[in-house]
């Protein structure tokens, strides 16, 4: 029954629902930051390097003609298709770089809090003296 416990006030405190807003959240935020790397910029990369899509950049590996497309090679032999694993590389450098900036932002808010004066008394001495100065009169 200890475990059952353990679970329930696991669940319930929160810790397991914040968790999973935290995966929702991230992988709508993943199809976002996919959508800006497949659409914005790997396009613009491509056609720096001479290709309209980037990521059916390919080299055959079976003797199939380099005039393919990616899925027709796939389906003929084997393929070392590194255009596609840059795009996902960029695409997870721009992913770590937005997530560094949030929590870069996120620490710098923390710090900006106006620390407590350690001088100052706790809030419960404060009370206790206000009830202790009023009983007085």
């Amino acid at each position: 029954m200890g475990m059952m416990q353990e679970f329930k006030e696991f669940a319930v405190k929160g810790n397991a629902i914040d968790l999973a807003v935290g995966v929702i959240i991230g992988g709508a935020f993943g199809k976002i930051v996919d959508s800006i790397v497949g659409d914005l910029i790997m396009p613009i990369v491509g056609k720096i390097f001479g290709g309209l899509d980037f990521s059916s950049y390919y080299i055959p590996l079976a003797g199939q003609a380099s005039g393919l497309a990616l899925e027709e090679a796939k389906k003929a032999g084997a393929v070392f298709a590194y255009g596609n694993f840059i795009t996902i590389l960029v695409n997870f450098i721009l992913l770590a770089f937005i997530i560094f900036m949030m929590v870069k932002q996120i620490n710098r808010l923390k710090r900006d809090e106006p620390a407590a004066d350690p001088e100052a008394p706790a809030e419960e001495v404060q009370l206790l003296r206000e009830i202790r100065d009023s009983l007085k009169r």
